[in-house]
């Protein structure tokens, strides 16, 4: 089995990742300054509960005076209640706190998703991606409500119940203290097992997420090839796995905490034992022993509890690690410092110049290639055309020729690494990017439906589309029929990646989201290759009204879609070999000619 970077544990403690982490924490400063007051309130009211029950037995129980009984009653009453108040406050305001930074945290961390490239998304699965901004940041949730703050209860606990300990009786405390080493020994124990076997569960956790989404997702192929049997005996393997790691936990945590109590119990004995013969000697008072007995038992739970911290410690390293990783992924495509603005009454003129590309780097720079450098896996070789405003181009190539990259690079999703694109004379890397993706409505292939309504997946969130607007755009592209058929109509739910609708009808929503936004240009990513011929027809004749007065670049496989382009750009292995009208790339019997003839040769 490989290793896959959720398994890792790394430190148990990382003073770079704690100093990163307690930057989302210093917002909340007034909120922790609230929760470590109730804590030290808390600590104090449980540090005063066994004194007070010792006072009440030397004082009054032993010497038979009750007068005194009822206001110390009263104040022990009063502590109880300075107790729960201190660990509500404390609860509340932790968990609150921790709410929040789970929130900066996630916008953070999609905020920058959001500006990641593509080549990004190339690389990295998205399973991974959700796993940062749920999993992870819960991870630290945890870390933030029940570590960093509670430890220094804990901490505060133990150190206070010594303190009061040593006061009332130096000797007894040595001999409760004596039980320590046992004490360290199994907290070792349990910590090194603990966190080998919670790396463990974590991989067999992440195998059945894998597993799961990928086999879910491809559920049509699992039961069209009939692998039902098969992949239910792979899951069954990798499920009990996951739950014989589990098993192997629990022992841990079966053995510690039992452990635990048992050397507490061994530590009352010896209190008992030794606190007793000095009760009997008059060396030691009853209510001395009985709150010796009471400070041992509260002595121990920190120190379970803190054992208990150091996996979410682990673990919060870890996530984190993870987090901070994904967030110092440096953003290649960049929006200029100052971006040069096109006027509005930009005309739209499209010019590639001399580009080059390549998918395998992004560090090429605009000089000669030396000996030392390899060269790159070329998707685009020195290609130059240009689209003037209002003129439709059209786009072919066999597979892998590079017709998409040159939308990738148009719209900015990559950068060039040689030559320049450039929008009305002006680079499109000096362009603001919401100014120069507002150019351009895209439509591709693959139609990307979001869950909501059929309406609001034309709109795409954009208020300044109305109903009418919306409608006009579906009447167009003939979409309007299927739309009104569907029940709600324009309210109808859509499915996820809207399973409901054909293949046809989602393009044809594609179509209308497109032209809702009325963009300057139109660019067609063989859109039409997944339509039946019917609602290809349809579509074409929409299209010709819809260009007119509109810059269109179309991307095609079916040379019968692009024949009327005023403009055709043949790609061959990533160059531009042949430029020119329909009827002008036949009469030259080139690569154009040839595709044409293998799509209609019958």
């Amino acid at each position: 089995m490989s290793t896959h970077d959720d398994e890792v544990l790394g430190k148990a403690y990382d003073a770079r990742l704690m100093r990163r982490l307690l930057q989302f924490l210093r917002p909340y400063r007034p909120q922790v300054l609230v929760a470590l007051a109730a804590i030290v309130a808390g600590g104090a009211a449980s540090l005063a509960q066994p004194y007070l029950i010792k006072v009440a037995i030397d004082r009054y129980v032993a010497s038979r005076q009750l007068e005194g009984l009822n206001s110390l009653a009263m104040l022990f009453l009063g502590v109880l209640v300075v107790a729960f108040v201190a660990e509500y406050t404390q609860t509340w305001t932790m968990q609150l706190t921790g709410q929040r930074i789970m929130f900066d945290l996630r916008m953070a961390i999609y905020g920058h998703l959001q500006r990641l490239d593509l080549a990004f998304y190339d690389r990295n699965p998205v399973g991974r991606l959700m796993t940062r901004v749920t999993s992870d940041v819960d991870v630290l949730n945890d870390l933030f409500t029940s570590g960093v703050v509670t430890v220094f209860g804990d901490v505060f606990a133990l150190v206070g119940i010594m303190i009061m300990m040593l006061w009332m009786n130096w000797r007894l405390a040595l001999v409760a203290f004596a039980v320590l080493p046992l004490v360290l020994l199994v907290t070792q124990w349990f910590r090194r097992n603990v966190r080998d076997s919670y790396r463990v569960v974590r991989g067999w956790i992440a195998r059945i997420n894998a597993f799961l989404q990928e086999n879910i997702t491809g559920m049509t192929t699992v039961q069209l090839f009939r692998r039902e049997a098969l992949n239910f005996d792979r899951f069954d393997d990798i499920d009990r796995k996951h739950r014989d790691a589990n098993i192997d936990s629990i022992f841990y945590y079966a053995v510690f905490y039992p452990a635990i109590e048992a050397i507490a119990a061994l530590a009352s004995a010896l209190i008992i034992w030794y606190g007793g013969g000095s009760v009997i000697g008059n060396t030691l008072t009853l209510g001395s022993l009985v709150a010796f007995l009471q400070y041992v038992q509260r002595f121990f739970r920190p120190i379970s509890d803190m054992s208990e911290k150091f996996n979410v410690l682990q673990s919060a390293m870890a996530s984190s690690e993870r987090i901070f990783k994904l967030l110092d992924e440096p953003v290649s495509v960049r929006p200029p410092l100052e971006p040069v603005r096109r006027g509005a009454a930009a005309s739209g003129h499209i010019r590639f110049e001399s580009v080059w590309f390549a998918y395998d780097t992004h560090d090429t720079k605009d000089t000669k290639d030396t000996k030392d450098t390899k060269e790159p896996n070329w998707v685009l070789r020195d290609v130059s055309f240009e689209v003037r405003p209002g003129q439709r181009v059209g786009i072919v190539g066999a597979t892998g020729s590079g017709k998409t990259t040159l939308i990738n690079l148009l719209l900015r999703f990559y950068d060039v690494q040689k030559g320049r694109i450039t929008i009305d004379g002006v680079d499109i890397r000096k362009m603001n990017l919401a100014e120069l993706r507002g150019l351009f409505s895209l439509v591709l292939q693959d139609v990307h439906l979001f869950t909501g309504t059929v309406a609001d997946n034309i709109r795409l969130g954009d208020a300044t589309i109305d109903d009418g607007r919306v409608k006009r755009a579906a009447e167009a592209v003939h979409a309007d029929t299927f739309i009104s058929a569907l029940p709600g109509g324009y309210g109808a739910k859509m499915a996820e990646r809207g399973s409901t609708l054909s293949v046809g009808q989602k393009q044809l929503l594609s179509f209308a989201r497109a032209l809702a936004f009325d963009p300057r240009v139109l660019v067609l990513d063989e859109a039409t290759s997944s339509v039946d011929t019917e609602t290809e027809i349809v579509i074409r004749d929409a299209l010709h009204a819809l260009m007119a007065g509109r810059t269109t670049i179309a991307i095609a496989h079916r040379l019968s879609t692009i024949q009327d382009m005023d403009q055709i750009l043949v790609l061959h292995k990533g160059m531009l070999r042949e430029q020119g009208t329909h009827q002008d790339l036949l009469a030259r019997r080139g690569i154009y000619f040839k595709l044409f003839e293998l799509q209609y040769a019958q």
